[in-house]
């Protein structure tokens, strides 16, 4: 894919009604702890639990900060715009949704869970994710997916959700450079 691509805030904004809708249908009357993995899958996160109040379950939207989990912290440091870890409720025994922006490899899910299980033993744990593109090295799936986009290792997807004006929103399709190519 040579040339970029892009999907705008209309096509998010749907896709983002889409996994509230599935995750209100799988957990109706139920309490659900929605954690976004920093920094991509926060705002996504707490979207979806302002979706899903008018819904039916009970969602708390909380963040996930997995920098100390990585396996490749060496490559890629802690992100300036530094979210810790905030849990809205008591881990044992609860339901949990993961959300991050985009899954690829499966190294953010498995530091995710390691971060988690640092903080007690859920009943379940799922994933939510605006963004499959392909690419697994761990045998990991999501549960709930916005957009299923199989593209190349030498592309890039870049997401941004801009909390205070969604008309801002947009998926990137782009090119990567080689310095953004990690070793499988």
């Amino acid at each position: 894919m040579g040339t970029s691509k892009r999907i705008g805030p209309a096509e998010i904004e749907a896709a983002i009604t889409r996994l509230a809708r599935d995750i209100a249908v799988r957990h109706a009357r139920k309490d659900v702890l929605l954690l976004g993995i920093a920094n991509g899958g926060i705002e996504l996160a707490q979207r979806l639990a302002r979706q899903l109040a008018h819904l039916g379950p009970r969602a708390k939207a909380g963040t996930l900060d997995v920098s100390f989990h990585r396996d490749d912290i060496g490559r890629h440091p802690i992100p300036k715009e530094f979210a810790p870890t905030h849990i809205p409720g008591d881990v044992h025994g609860a339901t949990i949704v993961l959300v991050d922006s985009v899954l690829f490899s499966g190294r953010t899910i498995k530091a995710a869970l390691d971060e988690l299980f640092d903080h007690g033993r859920p009943a379940k744990v799922e994933l939510a994710v605006l963004v499959d593109r392909g690419g697994r090295r761990l045998p990991l799936s999501a549960d709930y997916v916005g957009f299923n986009l199989p593209i190349g290792d030498a592309e890039k997807v870049v997401v941004n959700l801009d909390p205070k004006k969604m008309k801002n929103d947009s998926i990137r399709i782009k090119p990567t450079s080689p310095a953004d190519r990690s070793p499988a």
